[in-house]
């Protein structure tokens, strides 16, 4: 599990700070985003959307793990889909070989994505 997890700074101690009502609005906690403050936070990444999660230190909730991705953790968005009786797991990894098998990605020709399978 260790590979999954991160490690947040936020550091004011140079800064203004963040305004009380731009803290709030994406989130943080307005004491720790002052002028002088610093926040630091270990981080989880999600093995099914690679979305990293701050943790709350105070979560009583248990945190899910995927039994297919070898106990990975994954994200209380993620968990909930794959709590669903039509649910297909697919791994991440599988998605990105898919996607990078296609001729045309995002709309940009294959000449401009350096897929190598279609330019011979």
């Amino acid at each position: 599990m260790a590979k999954q997890m991160g490690y947040l700074l936020v550091d004011h101690r140079a800064s203004p700070g963040l305004p009380e009502d731009i803290a709030r609005q994406v989130g943080y906690v307005p004491e720790l985003c002052r002028e002088g403050k610093m926040f630091e936070a270990d981080t989880l990444t999600c093995g099914h959307c690679r979305g990293v999660v701050v943790k709350n230190p105070f979560r009583t909730r248990e945190r899910s793990y995927c039994a297919k991705c070898s106990g990975h953790y994954i994200c209380d968005s993620c968990a909930y889909l794959a709590s669903l009786p039509d649910y297909v797991h697919v791994s991440f990894e599988k998605v990105v070989d898919e996607v990078k098998k296609q001729t045309i990605i995002m709309g940009s020709p294959d000449t401009l994505t350096d897929n190598k399978e279609t330019q011979s």
